[in-house]
């Protein structure tokens, strides 16, 4: 009889042929699997698209060496920011908006520009301006070299982007990721992820670019043009004027530049004072360092799937490129036409440096020129051409936020 009543209740525990116990210890743990990997369930393709754009730019920065500080962070926070409900950036979880940790550094980094301008104080105190003071005429190849902004600006608005977005994606030919960010983030432009992405990875692609646009709109006998560096001494009182000066010309054509380009002059007059060595030595290493850290990965908060992958991040993209690639052509074909009038001829690859992708555009330019003939040493005069394109990037970009607002 016990044997009997045994056998009844523990039959009479089964569900579906298994005891009353052992079924729910099974629903426990399918109940802590499901939490545990339910959050698979929201996983979509673009985000596994964008994994795999974040892993690209880091194999580009690590393998290949482009832009390593920026793209090596900026590809791991794409794959950061495209994770399910990611806890890193601002997410509705259980009906509760919660502020993700990136989504804070945005707006206290660069929404208002701190992170910006603090990078800014970091290239200024990088930046030697020896070779263009030596030269003051190469300034005016980086003031032609900035064609390609306008030249795209034009043409974006024609295909029915707004004048500011149209300013934010153009600014993208002066190879200059700071500003770049800097104006869109002003205009607020709903495409700054792509922007940042094209801005970045031009500067990483110059030598890529550059060459192929050169040769072609030069002849083999322009390109072998020797220039005589006649550079001279430039004194301790004119490199540390030519900051100040800087900064008030600025101030005084362009007032909205006066942010840019006086964190820049300040950077640089930290450099040249001659008294300020360890603050310059930390402008340069720590501080630039640390900022540009933080704004690689802060800046992939703007690069989630559903804003990023549209038709409109193609075409930014391919806008970006024309904008560059017009930047080149600009620089080349004022020295071409300047060649018109000169009885020393300049050598027009030196215009292309008028981009500011310093000094990487001012090494791709040495470079072929020693390549067409190996008695051709460009440097002095590229890197004169590459600084003067530093500064008027950031006056173009001046000139944009000072503009657009009373078209």
């Amino acid at each position: 009889m016990k044997v009997l009543l045994f056998f009844l209740f523990f039959h009479a525990g089964e569900k579906d042929g298994m005891p009353l116990r052992v079924s729910a210890e099974r629903k426990t743990t399918m109940e802590l699997l499901a939490d545990l990997f339910g959050n698979v369930q929201n996983l979509t393709v673009p985000m596994v698209l964008m994994w795999i754009i974040g892993a690209v730019l880091i194999w580009l920065g690590i393998r290949k060496k482009m832009e390593p500080a920026l793209l090596v962070p900026m590809g791991f926070g794409a794959i950061f920011v495209n994770l399910p409900l990611s806890g890193a950036v601002t997410q509705m979880l259980d009906g509760v908006l919660t502020e993700g940790p990136l989504d804070i550094l945005f707006q206290s980094g660069i929404s208002n520009e701190l992170f910006l301008l603090l990078l800014f104080i970091g290239i200024g105190a990088m930046i030697d301006f020896t070779p263009l003071l030596a030269n003051p005429t190469m300034m005016l190849f980086g003031a032609a070299a900035q064609f390609g902004i306008f030249f795209t600006l034009s043409l974006a608005t024609l295909f029915g982007f707004s004048l500011q977005d149209a300013a934010s994606v153009g600014i993208i030919g002066a190879a200059d990721g700071p500003t770049s960010i800097f104006v869109a983030d002003y205009f607020s432009s709903r495409y700054l992820g792509a922007i940042i992405v094209a801005a970045y990875s031009y500067m990483a692609l110059v030598p890529i670019i550059q060459p192929p646009v050169i040769r072609l709109i030069t002849t083999r006998e322009e390109r072998r043009i020797h220039m005589d560096y006649q550079g001279g001494s430039v004194s301790r009182t004119a490199r540390i004027l030519f900051p100040v000066c800087i900064t008030i010309v600025a101030g005084l054509i362009a007032p909205r530049s006066v942010a840019l380009v006086g964190f820049l002059m300040f950077g640089n007059l930290i450099r040249e004072c001659g008294v300020l060595d360890s603050l310059s030595e930390t402008a340069q290493g720590t501080l630039a360092n640390l900022i540009t850290l933080l704004l690689g990965i802060t800046v992939a908060s703007q690069m989630r799937a559903e804003n990023f992958l549209n038709v409109q991040t193609i075409f930014i993209l391919l806008l970006g490129l024309v904008a560059f690639v017009f930047d080149t052509v600009g620089g080349v074909l004022f020295a071409k036409l300047l060649n018109l009038f000169r009885k020393n001829k300049i050598n027009p690859m030196i215009g292309a440096c008028g981009i500011s992708a310093f000094p990487m555009s001012a090494r791709v330019i040495t470079q072929m020129g020693l390549q067409e003939d190996p008695t051709n040493v460009l440097i002095m005069q590229a890197t004169g051409v590459n600084v003067s394109g530093q500064i008027a990037s950031v006056i173009a970009g001046g000139l944009l936020l000072g503009l657009i607002p009373l078209v």
